[in-house]
């Protein structure tokens, strides 16, 4: 196998360079179509999946702010707020 790679290295390093692009163009495009046709594919059959888990019924929360939006200082350096509920 080592050896048959080899001479196909062989035989397109020998091509003229527009040559070289053509077969590479040639190649290469089928085989990205057909990884991104098979990524496609998968993340289409896992979204299915974890679509069908089940989910806890209880209301989302927003997650806690990393930054206070008013002054812009980290959220742990803050004292409590004692407004919110």
């Amino acid at each position: 196998m080592a050896d048959w790679w080899d001479a196909v290295e062989l035989w397109v390093t020998q091509l003229a360079f527009p040559l070289q692009v053509v077969l590479a163009a040639v190649v290469v495009l089928p085989v990205c179509a057909g990884l991104a046709i098979l990524v496609d594919r998968v993340s289409g059959v896992v979204e299915t999946i974890y679509d069908a888990l089940p989910r806890a019924n209880r209301p989302g929360r927003a997650p806690e702010p990393l930054l206070d939006p008013v002054a812009g200082a980290p959220a742990d350096l803050l004292p409590a707020r004692t407004d919110e509920p």
